[in-house]
């Protein structure tokens, strides 16, 4: 067993109080309705980041009934450890009880190389420890099997993880607080950019001292690119928001990772993101080649604060009337989705400005689009293979031409080569073009418009 170390300095000793204490944060917690496969949650004392930390657990305890066992990867900060560490112990026990360890994955994952089973670095090492009173509270009796990360290789974590991956049954907690010591806004200014690394899948934003447990969050990502999830930050803020001076602070940050094929924003945060295309577009139409501001009464919902790219898409009478987006998020979902309605309208190349006359015709359709992945094919015929139809849109690039289809030509276009074919055209090369230097993206989209 497992006992706890680090009881009476990051929480509470008494069973009453720490189970109240974690109770109020998840009251408190208000995130969006998402389904997260993982988060990102932060491990400092409960009185600093709990509130933070309860953002990420709130969604995951939605799904109780359905997680059975949670995977915490955490750093080591009391004693160094190569490659990972995994504790001997088959159950951790806090003051609300005990959770029990999935001994057949623990025992699964230590035959990989550069893993070591051995107690000593888990010995008062916190950041796994104060997940576990959220896990007790939001999920109740599961599985855990924590995971310290050392100064890990990216691939060696996302190879763990892929042992241990599961599916709607398992959960991954990365456990891991931003930036510390600096003062209160070169914090905020430095955890918003890891945050938004984060959002767009970029390890590289994480790296140097934006975030502690920055190893384990770099295999988390190369998961995300690979299974295709999308990240949406759920609550980012520093001690000097929740306890304590300003003057060194240290970051935390909640963030929820969801499958994208599956995700949706709520029909609120639908109905106000066409709201802002067409608030765009009529700046267009009165106000020519001026800047588009959108100003809102109410803050801004977190789903559109997430790092997100988009196409917007312009019909007249079910005729195309516009389309122009983005490939990769380099902006908020709302920043995003307002500059490309402004681009549908007036610099489509195929089409002329639109008018004040048309403006009061037209259909918006949005399309927020998953990071792009690989396709690793040696001919035509292996990448129309690898095509899903319906369900993948494609980018493929070479000789300095690039095309991109949506999902939806799938509609006029069913058949994988035909659809390969009509992107080179559209990109300006042979239909029977291919080459060594051929690259090819497939993406999926969430889509919702005007009119369903």
């Amino acid at each position: 067993m497992q006992q706890p170390g680090v009881a009476g300095l990051f929480y509470p000793t008494d069973p009453g109080e720490l189970a109240a204490e974690v109770d109020a944060s998840l009251a408190k917690a208000s995130p969006p309705a998402l389904a997260p496969k993982a988060v990102i949650a932060p491990h400092a004392g409960h009185i600093y980041s709990g509130d933070i930390a309860a953002a990420a657990y709130k969604l995951l305890g939605l799904r109780k009934d359905q997680i059975k066992r949670v995977v915490i990867l955490g750093p080591n900060h009391r004693l160094p450890v190569a490659g990972l560490a995994l504790s001997p112990a088959d159950a951790w026990a806090t003051p609300l009880g005990a959770l029990g360890v999935d001994r057949a994955a623990r025992d699964a994952l230590a035959r990989e190389p550069g893993v070591s089973v051995t107690p000593a670095p888990f010995l008062g090492e916190h950041s796994l420890e104060v997940q576990l009173p959220f896990i007790q509270r939001a999920m109740g009796p599961v599985e855990i099997l924590p995971i310290l990360v050392g100064q890990a290789p990216r691939e060696q974590v996302s190879r763990a993880l892929e042992l241990v991956w599961g599916g709607p049954e398992t959960a991954i907690v990365v456990s891991s607080d931003l930036s510390h010591f600096h003062n209160y806004e070169t914090a905020k200014a430095k955890d918003g950019e890891t945050a938004m690394a984060i959002e767009r899948l970029q390890p590289e934003g994480c790296d140097g001292d934006r975030a502690c447990g920055r190893f384990a969050i770099h295999g988390l990502l190369d998961q995300a690119q690979r299974r295709d999830l999308r990240v949406t930050g759920l609550d980012l803020r520093n001690s000097g928001d929740t306890q304590g001076g300003r003057d060194r602070v240290v970051g935390y940050g909640a963030f929820a990772f969801e499958y994208a094929y599956a995700a949706e924003i709520d029909v609120g945060a639908r109905r106000l993101l066409l709201d802002i295309a067409r608030r765009a577009i009529r700046q267009g139409v009165e106000h020519p080649g001026a800047p588009v501001e959108i100003r809102l009464e109410q803050e801004v919902p977190a789903v559109l604060r997430a790092q997100r790219a988009t196409f917007v898409t312009l019909n007249i009478a079910g005729n195309l009337r516009g389309c122009c987006g983005s490939v990769l998020p380099q902006r908020s979902l709302l920043q995003d989705t307002a500059e490309n309605a402004l681009k549908s309208a007036f610099g489509d190349p195929r089409f002329p400005p639109l008018t004040a006359e048309e403006f009061a015709q037209i259909d918006l359709h949005v399309s927020i689009l998953s990071t792009p992945r690989r396709i690793r094919a040696g001919s035509e015929t292996e990448l129309a293979r690898a095509l899903r139809p319906d369900i993948d849109g494609l980018v493929i690039r070479d000789q300095g031409r690039q095309a991109l289809f949506l999902p939806s030509v799938w509609d006029g276009i069913s058949e994988p080569l035909a659809f390969i074919r009509h992107l080179k055209h559209k990109a300006g090369l042979p239909a029977e073009h291919w080459s060594p230097s051929f690259e090819a993206y497939h993406f999926t989209t969430e889509n919702f418009g005007d009119h369903p």
